[in-house]
């Protein structure tokens, strides 16, 4: 080969090396480019962390938490990345380390695998030590080689075990105490797809957007190669705030005596509900707040449905002749019942073999007013018609107002009116239009209506209003707010709540001293004489009521006692309903407060007098 040859040989691999050079450039640069273009599932240099909020707690006077929120978290895989000969591995290890059944992981698996394998949530409730204990698993796991990498869009990644925060989980500590006023739950799904919390009933929904202030935490910033975030000057770090706490008036320990209490003598009456409240007089502080229907907010059935109503604030019965020292209350504050002035009781006929004469009975228009008791005199005293409660001695001194005093009267002390207690969907119970009130007084005739009222029927009424009453009588004429929850605890600041609106002088002074000392021989000599306990100052008022439905009286009755209990330092008002006790059959008895209501009130005080609310005056 000649030396022009060999040089246009060379010349040409040179051309065909350079090109290809250039082609190698040019492809180089457009897979830049298309590389720099497109979306790329690359990990962040920033990652985000968000701690959840919880629901606040609800806890007792003494401190013992009644409800508490805990945290959810979920459990997750992608199924693909599960290696099949290491398959049987992770069930047995994911069951024994969730408490969750072997079958049942493996039939959420297989389902998955079969319709569309990816990604899986094995379990939504799981809790934090759960939680804990399934995060060590899942590191173990991948030391194992229980997982591989998949193939997805953006590269090849390798997903294991992941637990996350869903939600939050309301817990009711102490089962069914101080239901139903506590409340219950219902869950729905926040914008960020956690579970969350919202009360239905009781203090769960009166103070619902407190026990929900909360803010999620969050931690942001820039993340190093393990993934977790290297905090610098840039980063965000806000703390999570849970939502405010509340602190009740009422204490666990006195709660659960009263319960079970009430359980005992529902069983003893067989009656359909007992309910009690007790109430620091002065205050309004509940105390108690109890009944011997409850439920357990965690595990509602269809049989406590009936249950879940707060019946003190919801039920409106006709409270009997717990109204009567009211009415008799607002004469004795207008003056209209003259010292040692004697009433004549309709008793008419000779007097019986046991010294008593026919039971009284006075006719107003078409109706016929019966006394329940008999009497061994003609004419009775204020303190007898008090004491022995006479519905005709009654009547005839609520006749001695105006129809619009006597309405206005009872609505000063609470009837029809809500009490302001710090529970929902209170009622307000119903009684006679003021113009009913009126009617025949300018013609000097008696009213019905006043008559009916004055003894505690023609009207409704709820258990929370008769106890706001009664408070009058023991706190100077004046009445107080119910009032359940004593604090608020937000980010460590404790906010005591007041009762905002002013106890009310319902009648003077001088009146409520008098209707005490009523109420204190009613206790002494009286209906209500199995509430008497030594060495304190006990007072109170018995009531039977027939239960009226859709306009007509059963032969089922409202048994009530409302009164007080005090010693030199504390005065409380405390009211018993006995809900539909016998009124046939063997214990029969058990339908006139004197042998139910009373002698549960009197359980109460002892109960107090036990826990130190109460220290009875000993005679040395």
């Amino acid at each position: 080969m000649s030396s022009n040859e060999i040089k246009i040989t060379r010349t040409k691999k040179i051309a065909i090396l350079l090109f290809s050079l250039l082609l190698l450039l040019v492809v180089l640069i457009v897979s830049a480019i298309n590389t720099i273009s497109s979306e790329r599932n690359l990990p962040s240099l920033l990652t985000t962390k968000k701690e959840l909020a919880i629901r606040g707690n609800i806890l007792s006077s003494d401190n013992f938490k009644i409800s508490t929120s805990k945290k959810l978290y979920k459990a997750s895989i992608d199924t693909r990345s599960i290696d099949p000969n290491k398959k049987e591995l992770f069930i047995n290890l994911f069951s024994i380390y969730s408490n969750i059944p072997v079958k049942t992981v493996r039939k959420k698996l297989n389902e998955a695998s079969r319709k569309k394998p990816g990604h899986l949530v094995l379990s939504y409730n799981i809790d934090s030590r759960t939680a804990k204990n399934l995060k060590e698993l899942g590191f173990y796991l991948r030391k194992m080689s229980v997982f591989k990498a998949i193939k997805v869009r953006g590269g090849r990644f390798l997903y294991g075990l992941s637990i996350d925060e869903s939600g939050e989980k309301r817990e009711f500590t102490y089962k069914d105490t101080l239901t139903p006023a506590i409340g219950y739950m219902s869950k729905y799904e926040s914008k960020h797809g956690t579970t969350k919390l919202k009360g239905i009933k009781g203090l769960e929904k009166s103070y619902d957007n407190l026990l929900n202030d909360s803010s999620d935490g969050i931690l942001k910033g820039e993340r190093d190669v393990l993934s977790y975030i290297s905090f610098n000057k840039q980063s965000l770090i806000r703390s999570r705030v849970d939502g405010s706490d509340l602190i009740l008036n009422i204490p666990l320990k006195l709660q659960k005596n009263v319960e079970m209490i009430l359980d005992e003598w529902k069983e003893k009456i067989g009656c359909d509900e007992i309910l009690v409240s007790v109430m620091d007089s002065k205050t309004g502080k509940i105390l108690t707040l109890a009944t011997s229907n409850r439920f357990d907010p965690d595990n509602i059935k269809q049989s406590d449905i009936p249950n879940l109503n707060v019946n003190a604030i919801e039920y409106q019965f006709e409270p009997g002749s717990v109204m009567k020292p009211i009415a008799i209350s607002l004469v004795l504050d207008k003056n209209r019942i003259k010292p040692d002035e004697l009433f004549f009781a309709y008793n008419k006929g000779k007097m019986n073999k046991k010294g008593e004469y026919p039971r009284g009975k006075y006719k107003i228009g078409r109706w016929w007013i019966h006394d329940d008791h008999q009497f061994k005199k003609h004419y009775l005293t204020l303190e007898d018609i008090v004491i022995y409660s006479s519905n005709i001695g009654t009547l005839f001194l609520a006749q001695r107002l105006k129809g619009a005093e006597f309405h206005k009267g009872l609505k000063k002390f609470g009837i029809t009116q809500k009490t302001g207690i710090d529970l929902p969907y209170e009622k307000e119970g119903k009684m006679p239009k003021v113009y009913k009130f009126r009617a025949g007084e300018d013609k000097g005739k008696d009213n019905i209506y006043k008559a009916t009222v004055s003894y505690g029927q023609g009207m409704t009424a709820t258990f929370m209003q008769i106890l706001k009453a009664y408070s009058a009588f023991n706190n100077d004429g004046k009445t107080v707010t119910p009032q359940i929850v004593s604090k608020v605890v937000y980010k460590n600041q404790t906010v005591e709540l007041k009762d905002e609106q002013k106890n009310e002088q319902v009648v003077k002074k001088a009146t409520a001293d008098k209707m005490k000392k009523l109420l204190i021989k009613t206790v002494n000599t009286g209906t209500g004489k199995k509430a008497k306990y030594e060495g304190l100052e006990i007072g109170g008022k018995t009531g039977t009521a027939n239960i009226a439905r859709e306009g007509k009286y059963q032969r089922k009755y409202m048994s009530s006692f409302f009164g007080f209990a005090n010693d030199k330092e504390n005065r409380y008002t405390v009211g018993v309903t006995v809900n539909n006790p016998p009124s046939r059959g063997k214990y029969w008895y058990y339908y006139y407060a004197s042998e139910s209501a009373v002698p549960v009130f009197k359980e109460i005080v002892k109960i107090l007098v036990k826990l130190n609310y109460l220290t009875p005056e000993t005679n040395e």
